[in-house]
């Protein structure tokens, strides 16, 4: 499966170093919201290699830092660059370790979400996000149905209703579909059900979880992926199944299709990872690295 290719992190590495580490002696000050999203802003750019080695440690409360070149990695927002186990740990290094004379933030996927979760830079709270989640599924990728052409109606039937049979089974839930633009009326009772399976995940996991069904734009797809009832190749192709179709019917630009495809592979990939890496299950964390 995808995702536990993905998962193979080795656990020794040379050391690595922080694209948004601070100078020693330098103040870092308080950052507003507005000012934290214009510096995550320009994370999206590259930056020479600053560092040499890169490796974890453990710090207070059982927290593990990264360290470039005997610094300690901070966010965007100044804070000490913190998280909650080993596992994340050696993959986020991993991410600074295999970059090469630039720094291509745009790919270190793991290490934003982090960022993320620990600046919190649009001061959401975890009620919020699986408010925003749920809200996601009334606009759900596979709720909505087209009635033309035939071809693509019946593509969606054979690829998108085993999924949809399998999390109403899985959940005990009905969600249904809709041609209409409107999409389907999802009963309370379903939303009530969710609401409460979201809620047992921490922040940190919600995060990830916010993060794959912004990219799936999907919530059904997402919790395939993070059942594993789905492989991340099957979550992205289902995503992108009218697209797909299209492009059996009329062909495309190779090279800009395919640069798409692995890119939301990636981008769901580590989602995916996040979420369970994050999880506060020692034995899901043991079991990954293991993997």
């Amino acid at each position: 499966m995808m995702l536990r290719n993905i998962c193979k992190y080795p656990r020794q590495f040379g050391q690595v170093i922080w694209p948004f580490s601070i100078p020693q002696g330098q103040h870092v000050p308080c950052l507003s919201t507005h000012l934290q999203k214009a510096r995550y802003a320009s994370a999206t750019t590259e930056r020479k290699k600053f560092y040499e080695n890169v490796s974890i440690s453990q710090g207070e409360g059982g927290l593990y830092e990264i360290i470039l070149d005997q610094r300690k990695m901070k966010t965007p927002g100044g804070k000490l660059f913190t998280v909650p186990n080993e596992a994340l740990a050696i993959a986020v290094a991993t991410e600074w370790d295999i970059q090469k004379d630039s720094l291509k933030f745009y790919t270190m996927h793991l290490t934003t979400l982090c960022n993320t979760a620990l600046d919190n830079p649009t001061q959401r709270t975890k009620k919020q996000i699986i408010s925003a989640a749920l809200k996601f599924l009334e606009t759900d990728t596979i709720c909505f149905r087209v009635e033309e052409p035939p071809g693509l109606v019946e593509v969606q039937r054979n690829e998108w209703d085993p999924v949809m049979n399998w999390i109403e089974q899985r959940y005990n839930v009905v969600i249904g579909t809709s041609t209409s633009i409107l999409g389907p009326q999802i009963p309370e009772e379903t939303k009530e059900t969710f609401r409460q399976h979201l809620n047992s995940y921490n922040f940190w996991s919600l995060t990830g979880l916010d993060f794959m069904i912004s990219q799936l734009k999907s919530l059904v797809l997402s919790f395939g992926l993070i059942d594993k009832h789905l492989s991340v190749e099957q979550a992205v192709l289902l995503s992108r199944l009218e697209e797909e179709y299209q492009i059996q019917q009329w062909g495309n630009v190779e090279w800009v299709h395919d640069y798409d495809m692995y890119e939301l592979r990636a981008r769901t990939a580590a989602g995916a990872m996040f979420v369970h890496l994050s999880s506060e299950s020692a034995a899901v964390k043991r079991k990954i690295l293991q993997e």
